[in-house]
């Protein structure tokens, strides 16, 4: 037992230094996650007593600057994907800073998010650029799943400040905000002691390849189910099922437990059983969640619906980690490797076109025909996913191991 913890710390100790400042760094970003995700929705119904519709139409100046990252992105690659990864999570603390503290209406605040939102859209591509520019040849799945598992642990932790601290320590969205923000900023510190990379080569950063066209499109399909995951279903648990902040975070914390474990494994999934059988199996089990989500209260009592609209939530959550599966397909069919980078960047625009779209449909159709239209319109775009992703086909090429650890 004794020689094999060795063996741990002496991998540890050989570890690329840049591989474990990224680690702190996710720890850093996943902790703010944890404090903003498991409070957003209580923030807003609580302070600003929104409507449905407003809920849905508020997606546009949060969703925006996803739209707008690769035109972002193309600016700040100048310095490199690991300085704009710094630059980033600074906007993103200034952002939350901003909302907790000089939220004086909700005109107000819609600036602030755009602001917060403009550092969170600006990483999410290269959070998984980074993660796969730190793996081993043939192994980036796996790699992936570590950092998502780090990224979850430090998730947990913040969800269980806010259940603790909003149940027993009488602590306040504004308080929240601030240690978020000074989480981001640890964040930031931590990738700007990494080693910085090459600045991407001017005329790779806003191009649409037609070899890429089926990752396009199931980034469409992503951009879609991921906004109903984020807008609608915490929205159903606080409006529908009238729940508290408490019962958020304590989902957070059940998936982000479940997610230490499940998301290296599913790199390990990914590495072994391709792409195709993971987005295919992914998208199966989303049929079902989201028809859970709608009709759960129909066909069941409120207190086993309750639980079933749970049991989706935490699902639902872990399934949006299958999106390494998407990136982990665009590295194997790139043809060349510095447009990995920029093209995650372009997908994240291209996604968030179609985010925008379903937040403010989905809003309107809670409105004029209840919640249980969202998630049939989620259900059959489940169904859709699921037959494009078995059109994937992967090119035999020879993996570059220039950056095996």
């Amino acid at each position: 037992m004794v020689t094999g913890i060795r063996k741990k710390f002496d991998r540890i100790k050989n570890l690329n230094p840049d591989i474990l400042f990224f680690l702190v760094a996710l720890a850093f970003i996943g902790f703010s996650q944890g404090l903003v995700e498991s409070t957003f929705n209580n923030f807003l119904k609580n302070t600003f007593s929104i409507s449905d519709l407003e809920r849905s139409m508020l997606e546009l100046p949060r969703e925006t600057p996803g739209f707008l990252t690769a035109f972002i992105s193309a600016l700040f690659f100048l310095f490199g994907p690991r300085r704009t990864a710094v630059l980033a999570n600074l906007i993103a603390a200034i952002g939350i800073l901003l909302i907790g503290i000089f939220s004086l209406d909700f005109s107000v605040m819609l600036v602030w998010l755009f602001i917060f939102s403009i550092g969170q859209h600006l990483f999410l591509p290269l959070n998984s650029s980074l993660g796969i520019d730190l793996a081993p040849a043939g192994k980036h799945g796996k790699r992936l799943g570590q950092f998502s598992g780090v990224l979850n642990l430090a998730t947990i932790l913040g969800s269980l400040v806010i259940f603790f601290g909003f149940m027993f320590l009488k602590l306040d969205f504004r308080v929240s905000y601030i240690i978020a923000a000074a989480s981001y900023f640890l964040a930031a510190c931590f990738l700007f002691i990494m080693k910085p990379d090459k600045p991407v080569p001017s005329h790779l950063k806003l191009k649409l390849k037609k070899e890429y066209k089926l990752y396009y499109w199931l980034t469409v399909l992503y951009g879609t189910r991921k906004q109903i995951f984020l807008t609608f279903a915490p929205w159903v648990i606080v409006k529908v099922y009238r729940q508290e902040t408490t019962l958020v975070a304590m989902l957070l914390f059940i998936a982000g437990f479940t997610g230490i474990f499940f998301k290296p494994f599913l790199g390990r999934l990914i590495d072994k059983l391709g792409e195709r059988f993971i987005l295919a199996s992914e998208a199966a089990v989303l049929v079902f969640v989201c028809l859970g989500y709608g009709f759960a209260r129909t066909l069941f009592d409120d207190s086993t619906a309750l639980i079933l609209a749970c049991i989706c939530y935490v699902l639902d959550y872990l399934l949006m980690s299958v999106s390494m599966a998407r990136a982990t397909y665009l590295k194997k069919i790139a043809t060349d490797p510095d447009e990995v980078a920029p093209t995650l960047s372009m997908a994240t625009t291209i996604d968030h076109v179609f985010s925008i779209a379903i937040a403010l449909l989905g809003g309107v159709l809670w409105a004029y025909l209840g919640f249980e239209t969202v998630f049939l319109t989620g259900a059959i775009i489940a169904i859709v996913n699921f037959f494009s992703a078995l059109r994937i086909r992967i090119p035999n090429r020879t993996e570059n191991p220039e950056h095996s650890l």
